[in-house]
């Protein structure tokens, strides 16, 4: 079974490999933990997964081949010693608890009518739907049964528990939406964005240094406090959004995207242009004509540490990027591929995101342009697009702009 788990890990893709698998038989051999499935659970999902992109396929996987363990099949029933069951009483059960199990009979007398409830189910007997609650014990304080509370209950025929009693951590998939198949959103934005990140400690120093304030008490002999400046993410962030015309459409994603980023970076700047970028940009797109700004001033105003950003589709005529008044909202007297390279050249880390799904990309000219202009540095806007740039950003290195003026 350990191996068929390790297999079906594999096939769906999770990056699990042998000398994780022996860690975790090490790790039974050695009883880490006690034996339970959700100890098991636990154990396992510490040692062999090591993104938490992959931790729902790996609910999906657990769930799939040790389904039914929590569950006691009825030939199993009459085989469990009733000495081993009141062990487990005497360990684990409160004086409150084991009075209503003795109330109810005692552990034997529980699975005598486990087992009858088991075979009325089977046997379909009862009338209607109030019949099948009877035999279940839906909602009532019954020790077996799906919806119903006993300290020791045991759960049939549902997929989940009012009372947090009997339901499994797999079964409820809570890493969903960090899995890089499904759609983004600001939560699986942010653990993307982190990749970004270089910690140092800066500003004033109003935080308590635990460590420093032990270390210097005991070379005093008296209390000496240490404090130290907040440990932030030093990384710089320059956001360019496209907005108007086709990226209307991706609205949701950008501020999804927006609103991530100014969580993470505390140093980061924003400005939006349409299409291309030109001479002017603007930080308010109901005012966008009438309080332009430079984009020379960005260039020197934005030291070469920054790291910078593009959210764009690139979708619009190739004219617009490689010739003078290609701009379709005003004459533009140099094209906007002199600007791109400008940037290119100016801050060594660049990056594009587009939100235009990668199968699409050979099919649009202008993101073939646009893609040559950033050294190839252009990268689809989900979460393993996110991942790969946020990675070439850390990269940084010399610029690969290449100029395309006729």
């Amino acid at each position: 079974m350990f191996m068929r788990f390790f297999s079906e890990l594999k096939a769906a893709k999770v990056p699990v490999t042998l000398k994780e698998y022996l860690m975790l038989m090490e790790g039974m051999d050695k009883s880490v933990i006690d034996r339970r499935v959700e100890d098991f659970y636990y154990l396992s999902r510490a040692i062999l997964v090591k993104d938490e992109k992959y931790l729902d396929r790996f609910d999906v996987v657990f769930g799939h081949v040790f389904k039914g363990l929590d569950l006691l099949q009825v030939e199993q029933i009459k085989d469990i010693p009733t000495e081993w069951l009141k062990r487990l009483t005497d360990s684990f059960l409160t004086d409150e608890e084991k009075k209503q199990i003795e109330e109810m009979g005692g552990f034997e007398k529980m699975m005598e009518m486990l087992q009858e409830r088991m075979k009325q189910a089977q046997e379909g007997d009862g009338d209607g739907e109030e019949g099948d609650e009877n035999r279940r014990g839906n909602g009532r304080n019954f020790p077996i049964g799906a919806n119903g509370y006993h300290p020791e209950g045991i759960r049939i025929g549902q997929d989940k528990g009012r009372h947090g009693k009997a339901i499994k951590v797999w079964d409820k998939r809570e890493y969903k939406n960090l899995d890089d198949q499904v759609e983004l959103g600001t939560r699986n934005i942010k653990v993307a964005l982190r990749r970004l990140r270089k910690f140092a400690r800066q500003g004033q120093p109003d935080e308590l240094d635990m460590k420093g304030t032990i270390k210097q008490t005991a070379s005093q002999g008296y209390l000496d406090l240490v404090m130290q400046p907040e440990r932030r993410n030093t990384i710089k962030v320059l956001l360019f959004f496209d907005i108007g015309g086709s990226m209307d459409s991706h609205i949701k994603l950008c501020e999804e995207l927006f609103s991530a980023a100014r969580t993470e970076f505390k140093t980061m700047e924003f400005y939006y242009f349409h299409n291309c970028l030109y001479e002017g940009v603007w930080k308010d797109n109901r005012r966008r004509h009438a309080e332009k700004i430079d984009t020379w001033d960005l260039l020197n105003k934005f030291g070469r540490d920054y790291k910078v950003i593009f959210v764009g589709d690139a979708t619009m005529s190739p004219y617009e990027i490689t010739y003078p008044g290609g701009s379709v909202e005003h004459w533009n007297e140099e094209p906007g591929a002199v600007w791109i390279d400008r940037v290119a050249q100016h801050w060594n880390s660049v990056a594009w995101l587009n939100p235009t799904p990668q199968r699409h990309w050979d099919h649009t000219p202008s993101i073939g342009v646009m893609r040559q202009l950033v050294g190839e540095r252009m990268f689809p806007l989900t979460l393993e697009g996110l991942e790969a740039a946020m990675r070439e950003l850390v990269r940084g290195g010399g610029s690969t702009s290449t100029k395309l003026l006729s």
